[in-house]
């Protein structure tokens, strides 16, 4: 069988309750490039390593043929913590990130009352 491995990373993520933008600030990238791994039928190693250290999840279950049972291991027994995001480029992107997400749940609102406007006709 063959995984999708960034449907598998994105189950995991959203089951975990993370959000994108902590994954994105995590990894340094932006939201975009999170969502595009979701949609990546294979990921590289390294990408699926990083989100696991920011979800503190260990995902050598999902992907044995990828990992190494105790690769994972020093989030479990070192007490990984994620980095402090209270600086003020932190604070900046938290609320750019907000302010995306709002403008998107704006453009989907244009776009369905467009289509109703259009139906009626």
């Amino acid at each position: 069988m063959d995984l999708h491995h960034g449907e598998i990373v994105e189950k995991v993520v959203r089951r975990k309750g993370c959000s994108i933008s902590e994954i994105a600030r995590f990894t340094n990238v932006n939201r975009r490039s999170v969502y595009y791994w979701f949609n990546q039928k294979y990921l590289k190693p390294k990408i699926i390593y990083k989100i696991g250290l920011c979800l503190k999840h260990d995902f050598s279950v999902e992907f044995p043929h990828l990992f190494t049972e105790g690769e994972f291991d020093n989030i479990k027994n070192q007490g990984y913590q994620t980095p402090d995001y209270h600086t003020d480029e932190m604070e900046d992107s938290y609320w750019r990130d907000k302010y995306i997400e709002l403008l998107e749940k704006y453009n989907k609102s244009l776009l369905e009352n467009s289509k109703k406007k259009f139906d009626q006709r």
